[in-house]
């Protein structure tokens, strides 16, 4: 009885408080009468009208979750042995931290479809967050695969450059970095990465465009600020090496302050981390 109303209130009130208070009972409304998509579009059109509105957001938040939920509840009851469901569960198991779960699903997709796009890197940094021998090794051969059927795959070619990078083997890395980029310039830890390569291998010229790159994308990082003040160390440069070190160390404060009131978030990549004998 109340629909007509509130959607009236809703659609067509010049008042934005008014429009605020029928949107939100709308779409409280819609979801008491099982209408989950009807309550969707309000709750997207609420936080395009209202984005920094704090009840908004946590309402929609609810909202999107448990239509989300419901979505994959019904892909399960119409398709249960589908490739679809298969990876929807093991991105599941992956966001909640239950690896070998979502290994075991991204395994089923794999032998469903082998040249599914995006599925062996999925697999790959799935295995990379296990602490078992030969984890590393597995993950490789995912992300090689993953780039066997998309060359351009960027995200795989950065994976795999790290753990070429860290085992010391740095031909390898230095060829999977630059695979990385070739799509673009703008990836951030790749720069680093390759950066951190040439810079082993004795090449600090070469590495210094890499790392401004990085700080021009990115001026808050502080592993890419600590690798600059090597490289103007191997280049003789004292006061840019000081210059830098002072502003690694700046943001290495920043940093520690904002970890311990923020979450861990989740990233597509690896994110570059400074080696354990860097200088405090």
């Amino acid at each position: 009885d109340a629909l007509p109303g509130l959607e009236k209130g809703f659609r067509r009130s010049p008042d934005p408080a008014l429009k605020r208070l029928a949107g939100l009972q709308l779409q409280r409304a819609y979801t008491g009468l099982q209408k989950d998509s009807k309550a969707v579009e309000v709750a997207l059109e609420l936080t395009r009208l209202y984005p920094d509105d704090p009840e908004i957001l946590y309402h929609s938040s609810r909202l999107y979750a448990n239509f989300a939920y419901l979505t994959l509840q019904k892909l399960t009851a119409v398709a249960p042995a589908s490739v679809w469901r298969r990876q929807a569960s093991g991105e599941t198991y992956e966001s909640q931290g239950q690896r070998d779960l979502a290994i075991r699903e991204y395994r089923a997709v794999v032998a469903l479809d082998p040249g599914r796009p995006g599925i062996h890197f999925r697999l790959g940094r799935t295995l990379l967050g296990r602490s078992q021998p030969g984890s590393q090794a597995e993950a490789l051969k995912e992300f090689e695969k993953e780039l066997q059927l998309d060359p351009t795959n960027g995200n795989a070619a950065y994976e795999a450059a790290e753990i070429h990078r860290k085992s010391g083997q740095l031909d390898n890395a230095q060829k999977f970095f630059e695979t990385a980029l070739k799509p673009g310039p703008d990836f951030e830890e790749a720069q680093i990465g390759l950066a951190r390569v040439l810079i082993t291998l004795g090449k600090p010229d070469l590495a210094l465009p890499h790392l401004q790159a990085a700080i021009r994308l990115n001026p808050q990082n502080d592993v890419s600020q600590y690798q600059l003040s090597q490289v103007y160390r191997a280049l003789g440069k004292a006061a840019e090496q000081q210059k830098a070190l002072a502003e690694f160390q700046r943001l290495r404060s920043e940093k520690s302050l904002r970890e311990e009131k923020q979450a861990h978030s989740t990233r597509e990549v690896t994110k570059q981390e400074l080696d354990s004998e860097a200088a405090p």
